[in-house]
């Protein structure tokens, strides 16, 4: 898989509460991202079996991560290292139409490639969001599509149902609140996660599980994303 080898950090299979995803981050035995040992600021959310979905997301009522909510022109290539301040603003980011995982980013402390400078990572299916601070030195990007700038005020036509290894969508622009069900799902390789931000770090997540045959999840109106790899697609009960 070529740099994608390179993990994501702080798996959480088998971790059904955020409790326990706090305590729990990075202690699945490969120290981080499989070199190493990053662990402490890993993120959260990475590390969930994505299997690779695209759809257009357009016309068929399901959203796929591929909507048309508050597209720009592409601001970062999907393949490289940028410095923050320099090669990118701080702010918040979008890619689109990853498959099989292939898409790995990173933001970092530093430059040196260490073990202590990782802040949060994720390996991508999909859609990722991800905000980048000003206080991050270092945005990586490797095998994902180009990233394109989301400003605060996009918007787009939520929908009511989408792909179960969509990846990550906004709530309210690319998915509506509201009591969603996943069906069919094995092994606990579904995995959904109700965030507040997109800087994926442990304070990142509102709620999580891993689910095993059929998942129900209320999305609220103040959520600001919802997160799904390795599940059936899900439609809207309420």
């Amino acid at each position: 898989m070529g740099m994608k080898a390179r993990l994501a950090l702080g798996a959480v299979v088998g971790i059904a509460v955020i409790g326990a995803v706090s305590a729990n981050a990075g202690s699945d035995g490969k120290g981080g991202d499989g070199f190493g040992g990053h662990g402490e600021d890993a993120s959260a959310s990475a590390g969930h079996q994505p299997g690779g979905t695209k759809g257009s997301g357009k016309g068929s009522g399901k959203s796929t991560g591929d909507g048309e909510a508050g597209a720009e022109k592409a601001a970062l290539a999907g393949d490289g290292d940028f410095r923050v301040g320099s090669d990118v603003k701080p702010g918040t980011y979008r890619t689109r139409g990853n498959t099989d995982g292939m898409c790995y980013w990173e933001r970092a402390k530093d430059a040196s490639g260490g073990t202590g400078s990782l802040i949060a990572n994720d390996s991508v299916s999909g859609t990722s969001y991800v905000t980048v601070k000003a206080t991050d030195k270092i945005f990586k990007s490797s095998g994902c599509k180009d990233w394109e700038a989301v400003g605060p005020g996009a918007k787009g036509t939520p929908a009511t149902s989408m792909a179960g290894d969509g990846g990550m969508f906004k709530v309210g622009t690319d998915i509506a609140p509201g009591t969603y069900r996943s069906t069919g799902n094995k092994d606990g390789s579904c995995y959904w996660e109700r965030a507040k931000d997109a800087e994926h770090g442990v304070d990142s997540i509102t709620a999580n599980d891993n689910v095993t045959g059929t998942a129900v999840v209320t999305i609220g109106a103040g959520d600001a994303y919802f997160k799904t790899t390795g599940c059936g697609d899900w439609k809207k009960a309420s």
